[in-house]
């Protein structure tokens, strides 16, 4: 049947309850398809991120087709995560496609009772189900929605201390300069609202360290700090120890925010200290 007597056929049976013309567009008509095509990532964060699925939704008749209802459930590792649906009445051209995205917002608190442990993952799991309604002149045609896949987990920076340069020294302490390198595991792009905790020299507690806003890191990104640090020779005298040495361990115990979560971290490194 061609395309003008599809269409006429359409028109009449808007228009009468005929068995015949019914059957005869039943016949003709060829049922759309939906086909997963890709998943992106979006506003990823130590405390969740945001994962879009993409699928292609095909029309291969003659006239335009619309879409009714929308079922739509997302789960990640097992748990139900709240999901968006796209418009009812989203038009599906003749002959055509239209691109369909479901976005879903996972809070990874939700997902596991410690978020630092989900962090460890590689990649954590997503399961899509429900259907389609679309709207034709035979009435709404239901099509079924199902993918399994997985998805990259956001990672916790990497975190590396350089060698201490000692911009100031008196014999009641020194003030030292301490660069900080932060380097992204992701390939995606992380904001970091920063790092903040108690430094140590020698096991000495010389104070709190605090690199306050750090920004966006790019995926695979670096970011350079230097930061400085007061250490009093009174309260921490195996620190004025290291630093006559020059060398010694420097430890940090503290905490990176990131979109909300705080998270755990902490690391030790020996380091020779230069003037």
């Amino acid at each position: 049947m061609n395309r003008r007597l599809l269409a006429a056929a359409a028109v009449l049976l808007a228009f009468s309850g005929c068995t015949f013309l019914r059957d005869l567009f039943t016949r003709a008509f060829r049922k759309p398809t939906l086909q997963f095509r890709t998943v992106t990532l979006g506003d990823a964060a130590l405390s969740g991120i945001t994962l879009n699925t993409h699928w292609s939704l095909d029309n291969p008749n003659s006239i335009g087709l619309s879409l009714a209802e929308v079922d739509y459930a997302l789960f990640v590792e097992g748990k139900q995560v709240v999901a968006g649906k796209p418009p009812a009445g989203l038009t599906i051209p003749a002959r055509g496609s239209s691109e369909l995205v479901f976005p879903a917002n996972v809070k990874f608190a939700d997902i596991a009772p410690l978020v630092q442990t989900f962090l460890t993952q590689d990649y954590a799991r997503y399961r899509a189900e429900g259907h389609l309604g679309v709207q034709t002149p035979i009435g709404i045609l239901k099509l079924p929605l199902s993918y399994e896949g997985q998805f990259e987990v956001p990672k916790l920076p990497e975190v590396q201390l350089g060698s201490p340069r000692i911009a100031n020294l008196s014999l009641q302490g020194a003030t030292l300069e301490l660069p900080l390198t932060v380097t992204s595991r992701n390939s995606f792009e992380l904001p970091i609202g920063g790092l903040s905790g108690s430094l140590a020299i020698a096991g000495a507690n010389v104070g709190n360290l605090s690199t306050g806003e750090v920004g966006v890191l790019p995926g695979r990104g670096t970011r350079q700090l230097n930061l400085p640090i007061t250490v009093n020779f009174a309260s921490a005298r195996a620190a004025a120890a290291a630093l006559a040495q020059g060398s010694g361990t420097v430890s940090f115990n503290g905490q990176l925010q990131s979109g909300g979560a705080l998270i755990p971290i902490s690391f030790s490194q020996h380091l020779s200290f230069r003037r």
